[in-house]
């Protein structure tokens, strides 16, 4: 069984998934904003379980996935940031998805930011991408923010997407 490394921020604590997230998490994914740019219609009670033993599972299959992002004050479930490379994916891609609850306070940022320098800094990353919507204004300017420049368009299951990176180089340059 595979150890999820926890990670902290001033406000957040990145960490393995428990049972106790998986309720808020199927409650984020039937929100239609949210999805709106992930899957483009809301997950079913069913389908956003299976996609959470789906980002669990990542992490026993690869040794990196997506952390449950959790409200330090609070210990509320905030949402989910990490990395995501199943088969024939585009490359090794941060992503990031947080409960409307917790919109506009810049949890997204600071998750995602620490997720970086986990993957530059202590996974010896050379490059990371993100694959997103050509619709998300949101995680297009989120992407930008933490350095990331448009590099291609592309398709992932039919959709077409926009690949954003940056390479360990471009990172440590910031």
């Amino acid at each position: 069984m595979m150890s999820v490394p926890t990670l902290k921020t001033d406000r957040l604590i990145l960490r393995a998934w428990q049972e106790s997230d998986i309720e808020p998490y199927i409650e984020m994914c039937a929100d239609e904003e949210v999805m709106r740019h992930l899957s483009g219609k809301p997950m079913t009670r069913q389908e956003a379980w299976r996609h959470a033993a789906y980002i669990i599972g990542h992490w026993q299959l690869r040794g990196f996935g997506h952390w449950a992002i959790e409200h330090k004050e609070s210990g509320k479930f905030v949402g989910r940031a990490g990395f995501f490379n199943p088969e024939d994916w585009p490359g090794f891609e941060i992503g990031w998805a947080i409960h409307p609850n917790f919109w506009r306070q810049g949890f997204a940022e600071e998750s995602a930011r620490r997720a970086l320098a986990y993957a530059f800094e202590d996974m010896g990353r050379k490059e990371v991408i993100s694959v997103i919507n050509p619709g998300n204004t949101a995680s297009i300017g989120l992407a930008e923010k933490l350095g990331e420049r448009y590099l291609r368009d592309d398709e992932v299951f039919g959709q077409p997407v926009s690949i954003y990176g940056m390479s360990k180089e471009e990172y440590l340059a910031q």
